[in-house]
């Protein structure tokens, strides 16, 4: 299943990510903090969707109410 999210209220724009039977293969975020984004790309990869939302979702970035992890669980839960 591959998922094209627009994301809101966070610097990257979009997160394209494939997923394979509730694993996921591949996070491309475009925009963003590059080094942080590869970053977070390279931490998920392999791990169960629902562990990745478990770990991520509602992570605050600064004073904004989301962040780009907190943006790549709220994708991950389209894939559920």
């Amino acid at each position: 299943m591959e998922i094209n999210y627009t994301t809101h209220g966070t610097c990257s724009r979009q997160i394209n990510i494939k997923v394979e039977n509730g694993i996921v293969e591949s996070v491309e975020f475009v925009g963003g903090c590059n080094g942080n984004t590869k970053g977070i790309s390279a931490l998920v990869k392999g791990m169960k969707v629902e562990d990745v939302i478990s770990r991520l979702e509602n992570t605050k970035c600064g004073m904004k109410p989301t962040s780009c992890p907190d943006q790549l669980a709220q994708a991950l839960k389209q894939a559920l």
